[in-house]
């Protein structure tokens, strides 16, 4: 036990900051809206980087793996959560074996957490996909995991990834939607009066739950 860190960790309290309140009795009737305004809440106050979410999946050993991403769009008609991946990259393997995952999506300043389960779909991206030069070569590099011998070996393949055609479809890319059939909302509480709110996708609609937190 490392006790000089664990006296640091006691000395910073999380949650000791004023924070947004929520009301869970004042939240729509389906999660893909409330999903929008917290984010759109996040990215107004500033929230670095508010549109990354880590994506956990399950590999053919059913051992969990876990990754930030960036989210591209939210469904809000029929509660999808929008994400890009190469189809041969590891999570792109996962979801193919296993077509289901978890999103959990954390917003520091805020307080607030959202986990979100379900199951992924998934269709070829389109060419005209919008992405950033950057973004684009890194796609067409591919070979995302593997062992790479140097960072000269990368830096040789980006830069003949960018010189690349634009118009050329990146192999593989692929636009994954992770349907919800349960979703959690968490607002902190610096007093420690945190609030938990679930949807559950039921025959008729969503059913929402509070729950202690």
């Amino acid at each position: 036990m490392d006790d000089g860190l664990v006296e640091a960790l006691i000395a910073h309290p999380p949650m000791a900051r004023e924070l947004p309140a929520f009301d869970p009795a004042a939240a729509p009737a389906e999660p893909a809206g409330l999903f929008v305004e917290w984010l759109r809440g996040a990215l107004a106050a500033g929230v670095p980087d508010a549109q990354v979410v880590t994506l956990s999946t399950v590999d053919g050993d059913g051992l969990p793996d876990a990754r930030v991403l960036v989210l591209r769009d939210v469904d809000t008609t029929r509660a999808g959560w929008v994400f890009w991946a190469d189809a041969d990259s590891p999570k792109g393997r996962q979801l193919a074996g296993r077509p289901a995952a978890a999103m959990t999506v954390y917003w520091p300043a805020l307080g607030r957490q959202v986990r979100i389960r379900g199951e992924v779909t998934a269709v070829a991206a389109p060419a005209a996909l919008n992405r950033s030069p950057g973004a684009r070569a890194a796609s067409l590099v591919g070979r995302q995991s593997e062992p790479l011998a140097s960072a000269a070996e990368y830096d040789a393949a980006f830069e003949a990834a960018l010189a690349a055609d634009p118009a050329l479809p990146v192999p593989g890319h692929t636009v994954y939607t992770l349907h919800a059939d349960s979703v959690e909302f968490w607002q902190g509480d610096p007093r420690r009066r945190h609030v938990r709110l679930r949807y559950r996708r039921g025959a008729d609609g969503w059913d929402r739950t509070l729950l202690w937190p």
